[in-house]
């Protein structure tokens, strides 16, 4: 596939048993052999599950728990929604079970507010982006990489027994844990000082990232 070039508009879909169950747009940061670096800011694009933009409207509790089980069902909704809030710089290396987000205050000077690890399949190019699949576990990190918490471990747990997350992402999640944690202990890969993701800043002249026609069409 070919590489993405800086500021083009890419997609990160999540796919699960041939459905799209997220699609959201970004601006390319770069493509290299590291890992394909996604950037957005309020204003971009998206398609969510409706109990998810429900859960956010609402702030209720019981339309997040369903999330899940209509997940496992495959009876899911989308709706349109954007993003908000924050700037969203993602990280996103090949052959790896796990991307890096780095989060930024929009509303106010812009610095990095947190890391956080997202565990995922490995990412599978695409002609408008790329595919994955969310597995439920995060890992939040300090700006300063001084102290991480694990977040979601229930519904993580929960996912498993509904067999959203299988057995075999279960081992390779388990081996990923180890490898996300050891790169923070290193400050190494996206999280090393010099590499400079923790100063970045959405590109003034970029517009807001919209989805593309046919972004639903799995092929």
């Amino acid at each position: 596939m070919q590489e993405f070039q800086p500021g083009r508009t890419a997609v990160r879909r999540d796919v699960f048993r041939r459905k799209v169950w997220s699609a959201q747009a970004s601006r390319v940061v770069e493509d290299t052999a590291e890992a394909l670096v996604l950037g957005c800011r309020p204003g971009a694009e998206l398609l969510a599950p409706t109990t998810w933009i429900e859960w956010l409207l609402t702030g209720d509790e019981t339309a997040r728990l369903r999330a899940l089980p209509t997940l496992a069902a495959g009876d899911w909704q989308l709706g349109p929604w954007s993003w908000r809030d924050t700037a969203l710089l993602q990280w996103v290396p090949p052959d790896t079970w796990f991307s890096v987000n780095a989060f930024f205050d929009a509303t106010g000077d812009g610095k990095l507010t947190h890391w956080y690890v997202n565990f995922q399949h490995p990412m599978r190019r695409t002609s408008i982006g790329f595919d994955t699949f969310d597995l439920l576990l995060d890992l939040v990190v300090a700006p300063d990489l001084s102290r991480w918490d694990w977040k979601d471990e229930d519904e993580y747990a929960h996912g498993r027994r509904l067999g959203v997350v299988s057995e075999a992402d279960h081992r390779a999640v388990e081996e990923a844990r180890g490898e996300a944690v050891a790169m923070i202990e290193r400050g190494a890969g996206p999280f090393a000082a010099e590499r400079g993701l923790g100063t970045w800043r959405y590109e003034s002249q970029w517009p807001d990232p919209q989805l593309p026609t046919g972004v639903m069409d799995l092929g």
